[in-house]
């Protein structure tokens, strides 16, 4: 009725039990599968997957189990135009012990899996956290991207100046990357929300030369 369209909502139930446990992964599947015909139903391009936390899981087995996860479930969001994406958080400030807290843990699931519809959800304030090097990673790995997460850093609130982030210079570096969805601005406003929304906005408003 707002002309508003949803870019993302969740794939399946528990950011901390997730995809890298096969005892999960009837459960997830169901999950997916049923949030995949609400995605169609409602225009909504992207369903956000989670690995799961470690709990003692080495990083080899974890990226093997959760492609198996992720497998099961890839031919059915290829037929139904939709992504899911799999978020890349940091587990050094707000997720502690979350597996898929590298880019390249991640790029390697998504190469297991092998499909179309298969990504990350590049968040980049957790990565920021992680990893550093923004830029250079959009440009090596954005065709592994599926959406994007914002924030400032440190704090995960407005981006304005307090905050170390230069948000015209890495949208500059998605919309050269070929990416054409959306960006999620995730961060709490220190001040009044509608003006942070805007001016957020109006940031990453940039244009490609």
């Amino acid at each position: 009725d707002h002309g508003l369209a949803i870019a993302s909502v969740g794939a399946h139930r528990s950011l901390t039990d997730g995809l890298n446990r096969r005892e999960n992964h009837d459960r997830i599947e169901q999950e997916i599968l049923k949030n995949l015909e609400l995605a169609v139903q409602w225009s909504i391009p992207n369903l956000i997957c989670f690995s799961g936390n470690r709990m003692g899981l080495d990083d080899e087995a974890g990226a093997e189990i959760t492609a198996e996860g992720l497998r099961r479930v890839a031919k059915a969001a290829e037929d139904a135009g939709v992504n899911l994406v799999m978020e890349l958080l940091n587990s050094k400030v707000d997720h502690k012990d979350y597996q898929c807290d590298h880019t390249a843990w991640g790029v390697k699931v998504c190469k297991m899996v092998d499909s179309p519809r298969v990504k990350l959800l590049y968040d980049i304030y957790h990565m920021q956290i992680m990893e550093g090097d923004i830029i250079r990673t959009i440009r090596d790995y954005g065709s592994y991207f599926g959406h994007y997460h914002t924030a400032g850093n440190p704090g995960r609130h407005d981006m304005d100046d307090s905050q170390e982030l230069y948000y015209p210079a890495i949208m500059r570096a998605i919309a050269e990357s070929g990416y054409t969805g959306f960006v999620g601005h995730e961060f709490v406003p220190k001040g009044d929300p509608v003006e942070a929304l805007r001016a957020a906005y109006e940031l990453c408003n940039v244009a490609v030369v």
